[in-house]
């Protein structure tokens, strides 16, 4: 049995286009996940996330679902063409009022809000201009953060800049997989320091307007392993994926490996303003990462699947919970020991509602087991960890993957858009409420 610390943070973690729906309602612009999900093939069972689980008009029953389970915090983010139809411009009031309805409603239920400002939904507005790529999209998004801030600085004590900004440069404008499909070396450097600046000058906007604001950024980070095999590729892939977005934000620094494919677009003083100190790190961890280099294609490196014989999700992503052990450690070493959060973890698992209307899932149980272990002995070795976010409440459109993975806790039924906790939600029940596992 491990006892958590007092007052260690139990949530759970969703973000906009995955799960409000309501694309065309209450003066929300387009984004580029709009956009990418009319191309063809672009999505497996080519979905889009028009309804996804309609959260943006049944959020009482979800924060319902957060009260059952014990979570004391939600992570959600807010979805910047709902703020800005076209990304810049007149504030759109109706979105506003619909996360102040939403924000009200968790503080009602003493469920603490987290607000992401960017989870991948750039608006199409912006996109049209040229997006990441365009060093003035990070002065657009500092705007949007001072009117988040002004709104909602009162209510909200937790503002995250961005998630995984990483995933946006690499998938989206290097490997092409994810909005806005694009497989340009250019736009991966361009991109990477433009979100990085972004989010410093988000930081100073939010501080402007909230001083006592607590800020953070999220990042994926998934070790690479098996260097043996390609050491060049292996430093190449953990340099753009852990890196490229840690070091500039916590050491006021890039990797050495990539400085001069950035060099183009930094100017003099970014780094500075990127480095602004923070109050919290969150880190999503799922998996690991195993490279090949790929010399000539726009990353210059790709991601390998496991070895079969290696246990695995049905999403092909290995089971190996000592490696976020192993992370926490080096993060620890390598930054500081800032406070940190994991603002992620989960696992895609085969779901069916049996007979009995019960949604058995016990891999997916034994996923957080395993990893909430690790990151209890993490806790136990000095790591400064004060709290985990489930990912997610809910099914929900997963991407790429469309409505093909589901990776909830709460099994969504989508034709009737019926809620089902699933035995992982009461398996994690249990740890909220108790503090151990």
């Amino acid at each position: 049995m491990s006892k958590f610390p007092e007052n260690f943070v139990w949530g759970v973690s969703t973000s906009s286009y995955q799960i409000e729906g309501a694309v065309n309602t209450d003066g929300r612009g387009p984004t580029i996940w709009d956009t990418f999900c009319e191309v063809a093939g672009n999505i497996v069972d080519q979905t889009n996330g028009a309804v996804a689980c309609d959260h943006y008009h049944r959020y009482p029953e979800d924060i319902g679902l957060m009260m059952e389970l014990g979570a004391k915090a939600y992570r959600f983010s807010t979805a910047w063409s709902r703020i800005q139809p076209e990304g810049f411009g007149a504030v759109n009031q109706a979105g506003i009022d619909f996360y102040k309805s939403l924000i009200d409603f968790l503080l009602k239920n003493n469920i603490e809000p987290w607000l992401c400002l960017n989870h991948w939904d750039l608006p199409q507005g912006l996109e049209n201009l040229g997006g990441w790529r365009n060093r003035e999209t990070a002065f657009r998004f500092a705007e949007y953060a001072e009117i988040m801030a002004q709104f909602f600085g009162d209510s909200v004590p937790n503002f995250i800049t961005h998630n995984e900004p990483n995933v946006v440069a690499l998938l989206g404008h290097g490997w092409g997989w994810h909005a806005p499909g694009l497989q340009d070396a250019e736009a991966v450097m361009s991109t990477t320091h433009h979100l990085n600046l972004a989010h410093g000058l988000a930081v100073s906007a939010i501080h402007k307007t909230v001083p006592d604001a607590n800020i953070g950024t999220v990042i994926a980070m998934q070790p690479v392993v098996d260097w043996n095999r390609d050491s060049e590729g292996s430093a190449r892939l953990d340099a753009l994926y852990n890196r490229a977005f840690t070091d500039p934000v916590l050491l006021g620094t890039y990797p050495e490996l990539l400085r001069e494919e950035l060099a183009p677009f930094v100017n003099n003083g970014d780094l500075e303003t990127i480095q602004q100190p923070l109050d919290f790190f969150g880190l999503n961890h799922y998996t690991t990462m195993r490279a090949r280099s790929a010399p000539g294609t726009a990353v210059g490196v790709e991601i390998l699947p496991p070895p079969r014989e290696i246990p695995q999700t049905i999403k092909g992503w290995e089971i190996n919970p000592a490696m976020l052990h192993q992370q926490l450690l080096e993060f620890k070493n390598r930054y500081g020991n800032p406070p940190i959060y994991i603002t992620e973890n989960g696992c895609a698992s085969p779901d069916v509602l049996d007979a009995e209307g019960r949604v058995s899932d016990p891999d997916r149980a034994d996923y957080f087991r395993d990893y909430l272990s690790a990151a209890s002995l993490a806790i136990e070795d000095g790591v400064n960890l004060k709290g985990y976010f489930a990912w997610s409440l809910l099914d929900n459109f997963e991407w790429a993957e469309g409505y093909t993975q589901r990776f909830g806790i709460v099994y969504l039924d989508y034709p009737t858009q019926k809620r089902i906790p699933k035995d992982s939600f009461y398996f994690l029940k249990n740890i909220y409420q108790n503090n151990e596992i």
